[in-house]
């Protein structure tokens, strides 16, 4: 039987480490603390994304909402999901493979953490605990780490 946890809880932590097996660290979870004030890089304008620019492997999947557009490319994109936990909205983006180490993923993710807090929500985000590029990128906008979603497998055993 599989157990998943967001370690920022108090007793379930203590819990997930005495009763499972296998616990491993599947997303890092973010809160926001510090509002940023980065310049738009050169060139970048942070706008809402127009339906024909949605990328075709993104067909069905909720969220795209930004863009960051360069030189009349889009370079960045991004969203805020509100599918549980509100008033948590929890923020992702991508940035084009050609575009990145410029500045433009922590500019998007501080324009998405201003237009969360418009909407009356509270931003959030998750990364991979191996993907060192998104997490430096979250924490230059703002974000400071506050959990863990940690996953497991409950030992079960019998009484006897």
């Amino acid at each position: 039987m599989a157990i998943e946890h967001q370690s920022n809880g108090g007793l379930l932590s203590v819990m997930i480490h005495a009763y499972a097996r296998g616990v491993e660290t599947e997303a890092i979870v973010f809160h926001d603390r510090i509002t940023t004030h980065h310049p738009a890089p050169d060139g970048a304008v942070f706008r809402p994304e127009r339906p024909d620019e949605r990328p075709e492997e993104a067909d069905g999947v909720p969220g795209w909402e930004f863009v960051l557009d360069v030189g009349g490319a889009v370079a960045a994109r991004g969203g805020v999901l509100w599918h549980y936990n509100r008033p948590y909205g929890d923020i992702f983006m991508e940035v084009a493979e050609s575009h990145r180490r410029r500045g433009l993923g922590t500019y998007l993710v501080q324009e998405m953490k201003r237009v969360t807090y418009e909407r009356g929500g509270v931003p959030a985000a998750r990364c991979n605990p191996g993907n060192v590029a998104s997490r430096r990128t979250l924490q230059k906008a703002g974000f400071v780490p506050c959990g863990h979603i940690l996953t497991g497998t409950v030992a079960l055993t019998s009484s006897r």
